[in-house]
């Protein structure tokens, strides 16, 4: 299969992109699973933007700086703020419907972190709104084809095919599994777009999809491409408590609307870790609970909101509340049960804003790259504004490559060679190394660290690795062990970012140098294949 342009990944980077490439483009989207499945879809609070006094740009910027403890990129920083406006009028203009206020101008909310209101929104389920309306352009458009149930397994690069793999080169595409048939098709393409989303499936309790694994990251990790910051892995404080609620997210802006976090005794108790108390930027709350959990001994904290009353919460919260209503929680009426669980991945592929790596021909967009914008803790609602704002950059680029002669034809990819491998017969062994990897990244490589535990992970994954590497040679490749060997390498990734940085600063916490050091770590841990 060829194309001119390969996108693997369905949320707002990769759709936004998409539907600013030039008509001329051919572009093909991949997902790994239902079209609408990505993290966009299930991102409640909203999308950061400066629009109206008194709040202002200079005031969104100095708020995200905070935010990154001294490690973003003012440049990008400036630039993606400034591009919100225009990537707001562009989600509006393909259908997104914000919630409005009595005045008719947009509700906006606030979250920890902000200085100001500047969230917009739709009621509580932002993501679902924005994934359905550019899915729904997008297929609309004649040079866009979106396939389903295929999963990206590995780039294609011009060195890769020379037999050259540490001179990555150009990148030619990718080989992609389809799940309906198992078969895996080499996708050539004259630009090869990462939009895969983050990797919060590394951690054993997370607020992510399933889909979440770090495929972009990985992928381009082997490619040769750079990787950024990945010691830097964001926990949401608040996820519903649940033994079956699979950690769903309680969104920040419960906090930002009078939520009050309490003991389960009932007592506050972010007054005493931060002047700002509940709307304190989040590794400071998720430490904060992390530690009343620990030296409390108790399995949760409570998030109390009940003083705003039924009618604002059922007008506010009508999703959060549902859903906390089928578990037996009614949050009008009773705290609800919360803890941190792993929810965005800060680091990634080291990118410009417009998307370009290090690898010619390949971008990454949204949470997979990093650009410098979140340094060493996002900004709550950022997230969004970067998958739009980069979206639009990657494609102006993508724009003036086609301008004048197009990019070059990419190279034929040979087929999908099966060798001796065989279909497996212990299948139980890829979900036993899910588990030990996420159980040993949650308790080693958390909210809290210290050399001694990084040191036991990094032991413990270069063995299941290893492990990993022979089981992926010996049998037949399958969507599960493709997406088990990506977190293998992230989870080293994580591990051996966390090992780099010998202090603390933003999301990054090690009980063995518990201050920031400036003149030794006042920059990103870059890692590079072979490097």
């Amino acid at each position: 299969m060829e194309t001119d342009i390969l996108v693997i990944g369905c949320g707002i980077a990769g759709l936004s992109y998409a539907l600013q490439c030039p008509p001329s483009a051919r572009v093909l989207v991949i997902t790994k699973r239902d079209r609408a499945e990505s993290s966009t879809l299930y991102a409640q609070g909203g999308i950061a933007a400066a629009l109206y006094p008194p709040d202002s740009f200079e005031s969104h910027v100095r708020d995200t700086l905070a935010a990154g403890d001294g490690l973003c990129d003012r440049s990008v920083v400036e630039e993606i703020v400034a591009g919100a406006p225009p990537a707001i009028e562009r989600l509006r203009e393909a259908g997104v419907d914000f919630s409005r206020d009595a005045a008719g101008g947009f509700d906006l909310g606030r979250e920890g972190g902000h200085s100001a209101r500047r969230i917009l929104h739709t009621a509580d389920a932002t993501g679902r709104e924005i994934e359905e309306k550019l899915l729904a352009r997008a297929e609309g458009e004649g040079n866009i084809s979106i396939l389903e149930n295929r999963v990206a397994v590995d780039l294609v690069t011009a060195g890769k095919l020379a037999g050259d793999p540490a001179s990555p080169g150009r990148c030619a595409g990718a080989y992609v599994l389809d799940r309906s048939t198992g078969a895996i098709e080499p996708v050539s393409a004259r630009l090869t777009v990462l939009a895969t989303g983050g990797a919060g499936k590394a951690y054993l309790y997370t607020s992510n999809p399933d889909i979440a694994t770090g495929d972009g990251v990985a992928m381009a990790y082997r490619a040769g491409a750079e990787v950024a910051n990945m010691e830097f892995i964001q926990f949401h404080p608040t996820c519903l408590f649940h033994p079956l609620a699979k950690s769903f997210l309680v969104s920040e802006s419960v906090r930002g609307e009078g939520g009050i976090l309490r003991l389960v005794t009932g007592e506050p108790f972010m007054a005493r870790y931060h002047p700002d108390g509940e709307l304190a930027p989040r590794d400071i709350v998720a430490r904060a609970i992390d530690n009343e959990m620990k030296t409390g001994g108790a399995e949760h904290v409570l998030l109390d909101i009940t003083h705003r009353g039924e009618k604002f919460i059922a007008e506010r919260f009508p999703n959060i509340r549902a859903k906390c209503l089928s578990f037996g929680y009614d949050m009008a009426r009773e705290p609800i049960p919360v803890v941190p669980a792993a929810h965005y991945t800060c680091g990634g592929v080291r990118a410009g804003v417009d998307g370009r790596t290090a690898i010619e021909g390949l971008l990454a967009i949204g949470e997979t790259a990093c650009t410098g914008l979140h340094g060493a803790n996002r900004l709550a609602s950022n997230s969004l504004l970067e998958g739009a704002v980069m979206a639009g950059k990657a494609a102006a680029f993508t724009a003036s490559l086609f301008r004048g002669a197009p990019p070059p034809p990419p190279p034929a990819i040979p087929a999908w060679v099966t060798g001796h491998a065989r279909d497996s017969d212990e299948s139980v062994v890829v979900s036993h190394n899910w588990e030990e990897l996420r159980r040993f990244m949650w308790d080693y490589v958390g909210i809290v660290r210290t050399d001694k535990r990084l040191e036991r992970a990094l032991h413990r994954i270069e063995n299941l690795a290893r492990e990993i590497t022979q089981y992926y040679w010996d049998f037949i490749v399958t969507p599960d062990l493709v997406e088990l060997r990506n977190l293998a390498t992230v989870a080293e990734l994580i591990i051996r970012s966390a090992l780099a940085r010998k202090e603390s600063r933003g999301l990054h916490f090690n009980l063995d140098y518990p201050s920031r050091d400036d003149a030794r770590f006042g920059r990103d841990t870059v890692l590079r294949l072979g490097a």
